[in-house]
């Protein structure tokens, strides 16, 4: 008797390239929603360099030096006014301490080579976050993280490099640039919270926000995101325990 076996076991298995290429391809096409936002930004960079009247190479410059939208923003208005270097030291400090948190449950255990972790590092950035904790678990992989990370910092860079072409050309300078930034964050907010429906994350976050606006204005993103992380280990601690007291009642029951 003659016995047909099944396609899913005569079919060959993909080649670990052919994966890869997958994969990459992957992470190219889940940059895009960031990257919607993160070319304007980077033009609104380079024209704000020019306007401050700082040479134009300074838009790849700190692209690549420090690869962080807000804080390349603040820096270009500071160098411009001469700030003190402590006063920038600082800045800094408050601004990028959020990605401190971020290490916490980005996914860098996928990328095992040395220098692509370190890129990986250098380039967790809030939008590559954002896009990370977006994807379900069994579809995450090194090489679909790094081709994210690396097309975002291409839209960054690249886009700065516009904005200097166009602000060298433009007669006039251009106002209300900033608020890239804060549309960039909402969108990728709401992306977010869609995917995961996380009310209580949601709520926690506007919580956190609104009391150091309140308490603390001037440091108002360094409370917040202390307030923030404080709430989500209670939360945590509070989910885990009800989960251990159900499980204890479900093996008393039986």
């Amino acid at each position: 008797m003659r016995h047909d076996v099944p396609d899913v076991l005569t079919r060959p298995a993909a080649p670990p390239a052919a994966i890869r290429r997958t994969r990459i391809s992957l992470g190219v096409r889940d940059s895009f929603s960031a990257g919607l936002g993160i070319f304007p930004l980077g033009i609104a960079l380079g024209l704000l360099i020019i306007q401050a009247g700082l040479p134009w190479w300074l838009a790849p410059a700190l692209s690549l030096a420090a690869f962080a939208g807000s804080l390349e923003l603040l820096l270009v208005g500071m160098m411009a006014a001469v700030t003190p270097l402590a006063a920038v030291a600082l800045t800094v400090l408050v601004v990028n301490f959020r990605h401190v948190f971020y290490a916490f449950n980005f996914p860098l255990h996928l990328v095992r080579h040395p220098a692509a972790k370190a890129y990986a590092v250098y380039a967790m950035i809030d939008e590559a976050y954002a896009v990370s904790a977006s994807l379900p678990e069994h579809e995450r992989s090194a090489p679909r993280l790094l081709a994210m990370q690396i097309a975002s910092e291409a839209y960054w860079v690249g886009g700065g490099l516009v904005g200097v072409a166009l602000g060298a050309a433009l007669p006039a300078p251009v106002e209300g640039l900033e608020f890239a930034l804060c549309a960039l964050f909402t969108v990728l907010t709401l992306d977010a919270f869609r995917s995961r429906a996380e009310l209580p994350s949601l709520l926690l976050a506007g919580a956190s926000v609104t009391v150091a606006l309140v308490l603390t204005p001037g440091t108002a993103m360094f409370t917040a995101l202390l307030l923030f992380v404080g709430l989500l280990l209670v939360r945590h601690l509070t989910t885990a325990q009800n989960s251990n007291e159900k499980s204890n009642e479900k093996s008393n029951d039986a």
